[in-house]
């Protein structure tokens, strides 16, 4: 079990050529700039590896977090199709 430290840090994600050291994305696609909705911050954008939609860090009154990134129409913004269940 000594051993299981190192292991477990050997799976960590790398990160990505087109991310920050934060994990934003360092280029968002002009198209994903006229899709979103104002008043989102666009410059700390990342993809939920879960799901594959963009979040954007969002700085409220009480703490930071990451929300999902929004069409005009409302919508959230993904990088690919939801999975049928």
């Amino acid at each position: 079990m000594a051993f299981a430290p190192v292991l477990l840090a050997a799976c960590e994600p790398m990160p990505q050529a087109n991310t920050s050291p934060e994990g934003f994305l360092n280029e968002l696609p002009p198209s994903l700039i006229e899709m979103a909705a104002p008043k989102q911050d666009l410059t700390a954008v990342t993809i939920d590896p879960n799901d594959g939609c963009y979040l954007y860090r969002y700085h409220g009154p009480v703490e930071t977090t990451m929300l999902p990134l929004r069409a005009r129409n409302g919508q959230p913004i993904c990088s690919r199709p939801p999975e049928s269940v």
